[in-house]
């Protein structure tokens, strides 16, 4: 069977207080964890004040069940899918929820004023960023 790979961004509307965030982000990730290695769904998340930015992988069905929670979720608004196809392997296969983190700066040079638009970010840079910072995190670990 064929996996799938899918990759978006959304607006962070997780309250901005910092226990508000902090706790926010443990339960996301917590939910995520169990659920991915439940449905055999694989993956890498970072976020900042404003953003998040994720890539999913698996199988199409469990991909668009996970994605159909998240779409639903409150702390993400204007959820915009980047890209959705298959893929010969995955890049996150060892990771239900791979984390780097809040990384305020990570959406530098795609962002051009403060107001949400999906279309700045492109799959490709998303995933090749998000690709690098769970290779350099899993070698300084």
């Amino acid at each position: 069977m064929t996996d799938f790979r899918l990759v978006y961004c959304s607006e962070n509307r997780v309250p901005l207080a910092d226990q508000g965030l902090r706790s926010a982000m443990d339960d996301i990730l917590a939910k995520s964890r169990r659920n991915n290695a439940l449905v055999g769904v694989s993956g890498a998340l970072m976020f900042s004040a404003g953003y998040f930015g994720q890539i999913l992988e698996g199988r199409q069905g469990a991909l668009e069940a996970t994605f159909e929670r998240i779409q639903q979720d409150a702390r993400h608004g204007e959820v915009c899918v980047l890209d959705f196809g298959p893929v010969s392997k995955r890049a996150f296969e060892n990771w239900s929820m791979a984390y780097v983190g809040d990384h305020s700066q990570a959406f530098d040079g795609w962002i051009g004023s403060s107001s949400f638009d999906g279309g700045i970010f492109t799959a490709n840079a998303l995933f090749e960023k998000l690709r690098s910072m769970v290779a350099s995190a899993a070698h300084a670990a």
